[in-house]
Order: C-alpha cells, then sequence, then structure tokens
C-alpha cells in the first residue's frame, strides 16, 4: 500500500518537477554570464529539481541588481561637489587608467585631498572615538561587523551620546556579519534613539533570499568633512593590547578633502537601498567651499562593487591597473582566491617583466580559503608572480599599489565573495608619497616565500583537500 502511494504521488509530482527544471534552465539562460556557473544551475536543478530550484532561489538569484537599477532611475547617484580636476594632473598612461576608472564608476577623479594610514584597532579606533565626540552635525557610520564587547560598546556610548546632542546619525550594520538571529549593537542603539538599518536582514529564510549577498564597507563620515575607510570592523579582536584569543591585524585610513562627499553618496546610496529613505539633507553634504582646500593634494576617487549596477567595477579597476603596470604591482589580501580573470592578467603582467609581489597570512582565520587558494598558487609561480606569506597575527589588510605612483585601499578582498557578491568600497589614489607608505608596509609583511618546493611537498591526500576546497571558490 505504502509503495502504491508513492508510486501515485511520484506520477503526480514529475510535472512539477520537469516544470520547475524548464524554468530554472530558461532563466539561468537568460540571466548568468558565466558558463561554468550556467552548466552548474542547470545541472543542479535536472538531477535534483526540488532542492536544486530551491538552491537557485536562495543563491542564484540576482534581484538585487534589477532593485537597484530601479533605485537608479528615481535618483542619479552622482557627485555633486567638485569636478574631475585631478585628470589634468596626470600625464601618460596614469591619465589614461584615470580615465578609464572614470567612465567605469562615473564618479570624478578629486584632488585636494589628504590621507592618514593606521594600523590596528589600538591606534585606529581612538582617532575614530574622538571624530564621533567632536562631530557637531552628522554621522555615517557602516561596518560588516560591529560587535557587541567592550570596543563595541565604546562606539555605541559615542554615537548614542552624539544623537543625545542633536548630531544627526545614520549607522548601517550588516544582517549577517554583525548577528543573524540577533544583533545587540542594533539594538542598543535603536534603545539609545539612533536611527539604524540591518543591511538585507530579515529573521524569515522565506524573506531572506540574498542570504549570501552581504556589505562589507566599512565607512565613517563625520560633518561631511572628516571620512575614514578600509578594512578594520569594530571588534575587540583588532585591538592587540588586550591580546584577544584569535588577534586581527588591520590597516585603516582617514580622509580628509572632497573625496568624503563620495564616502558620503556611497552610505546615502546604501541607507537608501536598504530602508528605502532618503539622505538628501544637505547637512549631509557640506558646500565643495567648506572643505579645507589646503588639506592636501592627492587625486582620489570612490570604486564601489556589489551584485547590482556595481557589479565587479572593483575588479575591473584593479585588472585595468595590472595590465597598465609598467614596473611593478603590490598586493597585500587576507584572502586570496581571485577568478580566472584576475589569475590570467597577474600572469600575463609577470610574464611581459613586470614584478607582481602578492602577500597573504601564513594562517588566515579561514581553513578553507588557505586550502583552496593553494590550487590557484602553482600558475602564478610558473609565471613569475612572487607569493608571499606574513606570519601571525593574522592581517586583514586590502592594499594594492602599481608602479609607486597609484594605489588602491578598502574593503575589498581578492576572493570572488568580494569582488562578485559583497557590496564593497575601496578608493583609488594617485600620489607617489601616499603609494611608497603603503609599498614599504607591503615588503614589511614579506616574511616567507612561497616555492614551487612548498607545493609539490604536498601529499596527495592534502592536495585532494586543497582541490575539493577550490570547488566553492565562489562562496568562501
Amino acid at each position: 500500500m505504502t509503495g502504491t502511494l508513492w508510486m501515485l504521488l511520484g506520477h503526480v509530482l514529475w510535472p512539477a518537477r520537469l516544470a520547475l527544471s524548464v524554468l530554472v534552465t530558461l532563466h539561468v539562460l537568460r540571466t548568468k554570464r558565466d558558463i561554468g556557473s550556467a552548466i552548474g544551475w542547470i545541472g543542479l536543478t535536472w538531477l535534483a529539481p526540488l532542492f536544486g530550484t530551491a538552491l537557485y532561489v536562495m543563491f542564484g538569484v540576482n534581484r538585487v541588481r534589477r532593485l537597484a537599477r530601479r533605485l537608479g532611475r528615481a535618483r542619479r547617484w552622482s557627485s555633486r561637489h567638485g569636478v574631475s580636476t585631478g585628470k589634468r594632473q596626470l600625464d601618460g598612461e596614469y591619465a589614461l587608467l584615470a580615465e578609464a576608472v572614470g567612465r567605469l564608476t562615473g564618479r570624478p577623479l578629486l584632488g585636494g585631498n589628504a590621507l592618514r594610514r593606521f594600523h590596528d584597532g589600538d591606534s585606529t579606533y581612538p582617532v575614530m572615538l574622538a571624530a564621533i565626540e567632536g562631530a557637531t552635525r552628522t554621522i555615517l557610520l557602516c561596518s560588516y561587523l560591529f560587535h557587541d564587547d567592550a570596543v563595541g560598546h565604546r562606539f555605541v556610548d559615542a554615537l548614542v551620546a552624539a544623537h543625545a546632542r542633536g548630531v544627526q546619525v545614520r549607522v548601517m550594520v550588516d544582517g549577517i556579519g554583525s548577528g543573524y538571529l540577533r544583533c545587540r549593537t542594533a539594538t542598543r542603539l535603536r534603545a539609545g534613539g539612533v536611527p539604524t538599518a540591518r543591511f538585507m536582514h530579515s529573521v524569515w529564510p522565506w524573506r531572506m533570499p540574498f542570504i549570501n549577498l552581504r556589505t562589507h564597507k566599512k565607512i565613517l563620515v563625520v560633518d561631511g568633512r572628516l571620512g575614514f575607510t578600509g578594512g578594520m570592523n569594530i571588534a575587540v579582536e583588532n585591538v592587540l593590547r588586550f591580546r584577544p584569543r584569535h588577534p586581527v591585524s588591520d590597516t585603516h585610513f582617514e580622509l580628509r578633502g572632497p573625496v568624503v562627499h563620495q564616502l558620503s553618496e556611497a552610505f546615502a546610496k546604501d541607507w537608501s537601498f536598504c530602508t528605502g529613505q532618503e539622505i538628501d539633507d544637505p547637512v549631509f553634504f557640506p558646500d565643495q567651499e567648506e572643505v579645507d582646500p589646503a588639506c592636501g593634494d592627492a587625486l582620489m576617487r570612490v570604486v564601489t562593487s556589489g551584485p547590482d549596477s556595481d557589479l565587479e567595477k572593483i575588479e575591473f579597476a584593479m585588472m585595468q591597473a595590472v595590465a597598465m603596470a609598467r614596473r611593478s604591482v603590490r598586493i597585500m589580501t587576507p584572502y586570496f582566491l581571485p577568478d580566472e580573470r584576475l589569475l590570467t592578467v597577474l600572469a600575463m603582467a609577470a610574464m611581459r617583466g613586470i614584478e607582481i609581489d602578492v602577500v597573504m597570512p601564513l594562517a588566515s582565520n579561514q581553513k578553507p580559503v588557505d586550502w583552496a587558494r593553494s590550487a590557484n598558487n602553482g600558475p602564478l609561480l610558473d609565471a613569475g608572480v612572487r607569493l608571499w606569506l606574513s606570519r601571525a597575527p593574522f592581517n586583514h589588510s586590502k592594499l594594492m599599489t602599481m608602479d609607486g605612483r597609484w594605489s588602491m585601499i578598502g574593503s575589498s578582498n581578492l576572493d570572488v565573495r568580494s569582488l562578485r557578491l559583497n557590496f564593497e568600497l575601496n578608493v583609488e589614489i594617485y600620489d607617489t608619497a601616499i603609494s611608497a607608505g603603503i609599498e614599504e608596509f607591503i615588503a614589511g609583511h614579506r616574511h616567507v616565500r612561497l616555492t614551487h618546493h612548498d607545493l609539490d611537498k604536498r601529499r596527495f591526500p592534502v592536495r585532494l583537500r586543497d582541490a575539493s576546497a577550490r570547488l566553492m571558490l565562489p562562496y568562501l
């Protein structure tokens, strides 16, 4: 009787299973550019129609891009302040690079900026907290991780105090990174009256179709004049003097000048996307004349990326810089899992004589990532790319320089998750002194040279594990 029931159920369900497989196949063929991804989704759905369709709805459908375009039609998010004065100060191929990234991002390259570099929370957090405590008009803050710990409490108290004295404060935290089921930081901020948003979050799974799409940006803008960005989250693990169990070393930057407006607008776009509310009060965007013209002379521009209208823009900017390099490319990243395009560009640059250095941690805080990266290292070593490992503590810095004149800093790791799935924010910089300082920092972390011998001495089970981990590259 039971067998007959299952047979009848199978006869009833097979048309539905067939329909689901056909619908997913048609959607994949229409929307997926990556051939490997398309084949994988189609194959999974035909092999397991119900399970495959459920996974595709959760992880494969990019509704974010459609929503972002709809918001973009409602309002053009371009810089209102400053003009592209920077390109006139560049020559040769650097001017061409600036032109290419300008067309890619739709943002002008702005002159008159200054930058200060900080390492670890020990030196960074006091400066950020002092800026918040000194705010008189506005504060915009976005962080992937905003922990409910000793460091997080100090930031929450400072933000609540700023709100209490009349400063307009907006805080945005990631809906997964800062706690999925419960975000104590958001609760404490809201209890203090601070408008707080959790990026793409819902406790109900059927209302959470974007669980793999996160905002990884780190932004703090105070009074529209002072900005901070880089790789550092808000967590006690970044304060090395506290001797945390799993210490994280990181690099963060203070920005002054017209580029801070682009930081503010990047936050405003995400706030609108997340809450439906616009940040258009002029107090958040002081006039250009109010920005100190003597703060610096560096040329800078914000570059954002995400699975929306900014798809892969940070990766394209990096690839353009590597392709135009004439002497050197220096990279420091906590996770090194780029796709084949970026791997190929790096390898080709090394083969034409460009000195390529990539620095990554000896051991990161994500073992599967360390396993997967090993499968990519061989072709780069064959091409002449120099791979280096930095010793503990785990370094979370994301830095890149080209020819000692161009730099890129920000939140984006060199992995597929950051370059395609996450919402990220970087800043490109045309300045010799800044690039020299970043190159010196990268060089100081070239502790162990990775060679072919290191790869060859891995036992077969280890190689098999590493190759298997690489299959999860897009989601690591």
